[in-house]
């Protein structure tokens, strides 16, 4: 345990050395002015190396740079923000020790000292670095398992696909750590393609365990089932099975589910909830907002199949609630501009069809998370 104690007066510094080591602290620092003690923490260095101390006895008054200022320089370095001081003082103005406790002090002594006092302080002092320490080391672990967790969820997202038929991409930008969105896409049959964009309610740890759970379910189900409408109704009895009684909130996501057969030229669909995807197929711009409401709610629900049939091209667009949102600043209406972009933009580019979106709108951080999906045959 390192103390280092730093008193201009030498023979304050003695004292208070004697009563520490009668103590059981032994590996005790002597320092005489704040120069020196920046010197030792290595704040004249541009390296953020190990911070070499537990605690830090401070002066009040010294000459120069007195104990306030030094306390205020020191916590102000990110590195020793959380190191614990104790001032130790024979000044008995209030308004000054309320100055010293403003700038960052954790506690104080007044001189002459009492050893019994001191020891009680420093322990209790400590004993708060230990709790910060372990706090510290638990944040670092729970963010190490959420790097984890994050790159994960990440592996899950399907790649894009680029073939002769069929150009399918999306671009994908998560408001935390974990994403409670989810897109995943199959070739399911020679000339079929099935597509899924799913967005669980909320946003965290929670729901992307959620989504995870979901993801599970999705493959077997996409390429075992071939109608969007019997896939919605697998995921709802998938969802529902997650639920329990006593819990008071339950969990849904909404989602928009579709099939494309580059052969027969048809787009069948089903939207659960979600904002309505656009198709422009052979120049006219269709909106995919018909199916059923959001799933996890009920355990049986009624679904209409869509199809929508094209002769030369199709192009269409998929996106959640939170890229709609974040161009509501803009846009009256989040969705309208999607429709008129869709037409003139090259569906191949997801990123730059999203910043043409969102000229003007500002570089705010996304309060939900975002995603878009898009389709374009051949």
């Amino acid at each position: 345990m390192n103390i280092v104690i730093v008193d201009d007066n030498e023979t304050n510094l003695v004292i208070i050395e004697k009563i520490l080591r009668k103590a059981g602290y032994q590996d005790l620092v002597l320092l005489s002015s704040a120069k020196e003690l920046y010197q030792f923490l290595g704040m004249d260095s541009h390296t953020a190396g190990e911070v070499p101390v537990d605690l830090i006895l401070l002066d009040l008054m010294m000459p120069e740079i007195d104990g306030v200022e030094a306390c205020r320089t020191i916590l102000n370095q990110e590195r020793l923000r959380d190191l614990p001081i104790i001032f130790v003082t024979a000044m008995g103005d209030s308004y000054k020790m309320a100055e010293a406790l403003d700038a960052g002090a954790l506690d104080y002594v007044m001189k002459p000292i009492n050893k019994v006092e001191l020891l009680a302080r420093i322990r209790s002092t400590l004993r708060l670095k230990r709790e910060k320490d372990l706090r510290k080391e638990r944040d670092k672990r729970i963010q190490n398992e959420l790097a984890l967790a994050k790159q994960v969820q990440r592996s899950m997202l399907s790649s894009p696909i680029h073939d002769q038929a069929i150009d399918i991409s999306a671009v994908y930008e998560p408001s935390s750590e974990l994403a409670g969105d989810l897109y995943a896409w199959y070739q399911i049959a020679p000339n079929r393609y099935a597509v899924l964009l799913l967005d669980m309610m909320g946003h965290g740890i929670s729901s992307s365990l959620v989504c995870m759970y979901m993801y599970a379910a999705l493959k077997d189900t996409m390429m075992g089932v071939s109608e969007p409408k019997a896939v919605m109704k697998e995921l709802n009895r998938r969802m529902n099975q997650l639920q329990m009684t006593d819990r008071l909130m339950n969990y849904y996501f909404t989602a928009i589910y579709l099939v494309l057969d580059t052969e027969q030229r048809t787009i069948q669909y089903v939207n659960a909830g979600h904002p309505a995807g656009v198709a422009v197929v052979d120049g006219k711009a269709v909106s995919l907002d018909k199916g059923c409401c959001a799933l996890g709610f009920f355990e049986k629900i009624e679904i209409d199949q869509v199809e929508i049939s094209y002769d030369k091209e199709s192009r269409i667009i998929l996106f959640t609630d939170g890229l709609v949102e974040s161009l509501e600043g803009r846009y009256e209406n989040g969705a309208v501009p999607f429709m008129s972009r869709l037409r003139e933009q090259d569906v191949h580019d997801p990123i730059g069809f999203v910043q043409k979106l969102e000229q003007g709108t500002g570089d705010a951080e996304p309060k939900d998370d975002r995603c878009l999906v898009m389709i374009s045959t051949k």
